[in-house]
């Protein structure tokens, strides 16, 4: 099993020993339950990575440990945008999570036309309880880099978008259970940049999916089975790794 990940504002060097200590300190503690000679990573969520050593436990939210090594790790090629219409409130964070943990690098949370969610007035918390499970997941999965959650994106932001994606050599994928080409069949390994649209429980309005495909992106499906909309970007990021450089070693 690799080590726990704990996130520090900055990673420190090799050969010194930091102290891990607040929220992060506390888990590593009560939590995780670590001592002294067990293994520990230090990360910035920026790509920034140090493997370590607790050397002492202080207390209940407190270590010291040693750094033994650094890595420094780019974001994976071809970078992968979601945007995510609002699910409904119960499963809201948890497209956010398996998202992240599928290894996504930015989401764009959307209040599409059918969103059962709405974020009015309250977009502010609602980004920051998304930016805080992107954290917990990227941690939980020990990704060098916490994905990017943007804030709450219109319509008219997602096409502005898309069509910034596209004039860059990128591709935009629109995720529909009646498309009639496979997402596999796009050049997704020579994309700089692949974006993909889901949208909420209700689906994707008619004229939502014509805006986006008359300025070049692709209404695809993944697969025979209907998914979730807190599901749909998860799979396909697996799909991405596999047709794509994303998951090579």
């Amino acid at each position: 099993m690799s080590p726990p990940l704990f996130w520090v504002d900055e990673v420190p060097p090799v050969g010194t020993t930091t102290l891990l200590s607040g929220p992060e300190g506390r888990h590593a503690v009560t939590v995780a339950r670590l001592r002294p000679g067990e293994p520990l990573l230090l990360g910035d969520g920026a790509g920034s990575v140090a493997t370590c050593e607790v050397t002492a436990v202080e207390g209940k939210d407190a270590l010291s440990a040693l750094v033994h090594r650094f890595v420094f790790t780019d974001r994976p090629r071809p970078s992968v945008t979601l945007v995510q219409a609002l699910p409904k409130s119960e499963r809201s964070e948890l497209a956010v999570d398996l998202a992240t943990e599928a290894g996504v690098d930015r989401i764009v949370p959307w209040q599409s036309a059918r969103c059962v969610a709405r974020w009015a007035g309250k977009a502010d918390k609602g980004v920051a309880k998304w930016r805080a499970a992107a954290s917990a997941a990227a941690k939980q999965s020990r990704r060098p880099w916490i994905p990017e959650v943007t804030d709450l994106a219109s319509t008219i932001d997602v096409r502005a978008h898309a069509a910034e994606v596209i004039a860059a050599g990128g591709v935009v994928a629109v995720l529909h259970e009646a498309a009639a080409v496979s997402l596999r069949t796009l050049p997704l390994a020579q994309a700089r940049e692949i974006m993909l649209v889901v949208g909420p429980e209700g689906g994707l309005d008619d004229s939502e999916i014509a805006d986006l495909t008359a300025l070049g992106a692709q209404s695809v499906i993944l697969g025979p089975e209907v998914l979730r909309t807190s599901t749909a970007a998860s799979v396909a990021l697996g799909a991405l790794g596999v047709l794509t450089d994303r998951w090579a070693r």
